[in-house]
């Protein structure tokens, strides 16, 4: 927090943050708002986002750090939105309209645990509507205010499953590909605007979008293969601020990256046949 303190904004610019109302997105919302800046909070849960936002207006008007005046300054305006919709970027951005948007956090997702052929029609077409085309349509939209004012930061969340072939998460992983590359294109777009892009490559988060039984949860943190969502939040955020074209948190992550883009399609097909019992219950 005291680096956050550092650039504390004063509550006259905005943040955007999609999935907030749980997991990471709500620890971007208050570490967002503790560093000065008004939240637009969207989520496709109304009663979890009312929770959330209740929560960061409290955890404001309590914070001994921000001196009275300074409290009441605060704004937050909660959105419901289906983010699988084909106008989810344009209902977002009508509400926001006017308002001086300087921080994009791409953060809602979809983990589903099943092949490619075992997927149906409908949620091939939902993760790939809220991994990539609304997010993509709202970098799109935002990009342009923020290089009028010079400034701005965009957060996207792709995975380390972008970075190599993850038997059983196909299609989440294909997303986060296209997540890895337009963000890319986006920053080189972005250079000498003041605007910069930023990817975070998350492993496992121990957040509900992760389906795992208690026992393989509890193994995943002390193997500290899984972290907790304030770690990679922090992290994130962290990364943003300084511009940094990526980040992969965890020091475990960072070695399976280059192990499994090596692996063989022999061992990966196996890996997925023992794995797909599992897979398909959850």
């Amino acid at each position: 927090m005291k680096k956050m303190k550092k650039i504390f904004n004063g509550y006259e610019n905005w943040a955007l943050v999609t999935g907030a109302a749980s997991g990471m997105g709500r620890v971007y919302v208050s570490r967002l708002a503790m560093m000065g800046y008004n939240i637009v909070a969207v989520d496709i849960n109304a009663e979890k986002l009312e929770e959330t936002v209740a929560a960061v207006r409290a955890e404001v008007e309590a914070s001994p750090d921000l001196p009275q005046p300074q409290r009441e300054q605060f704004k937050v305006q909660p959105v419901v939105q289906d983010l699988s919709q084909q106008d989810a970027a344009d209902n977002i951005y009508k509400v926001t309209e006017g308002l001086p948007v300087e921080v994009l956090v791409n953060n809602a997702g979809i983990m589903y645990c099943q092949g490619i052929a075992e997927t149906s029609e409908k949620m091939l077409h939902r993760i790939m509507m809220v991994h990539t085309y609304t997010p993509l349509m709202l970098c799109r939209k935002y990009v342009g205010q923020m290089k009028e004012r010079g400034c701005g930061y965009i957060l996207n969340i792709s995975s380390i499953s972008a970075w190599m072939i993850w038997p059983g998460i196909g299609m989440y992983g294909i997303t986060k590909r296209f997540v890895k590359d337009y963000s890319r294109e986006l920053r080189i777009e972005c250079r000498r605007t003041g605007v910069s892009v930023t990817n975070a490559y998350f492993g496992a988060v121990d957040t509900p979008l992760v389906p795992l039984k208690d026992k393989y949860r509890k193994l995943a943190r002390a193997l500290t293969v899984m972290i907790t969502p304030e770690k990679a939040a922090s992290r994130a955020l962290r990364a943003t601020f300084k511009r940094r074209r990526g980040v992969v948190p965890g020091f475990l992550n960072k070695i399976f990256i280059p192990i499994c883009a090596i692996m063989p399609d022999c061992l990966l097909s196996f890996a997925y046949r023992k794995a797909k019992p599992y897979l398909m219950k959850v």
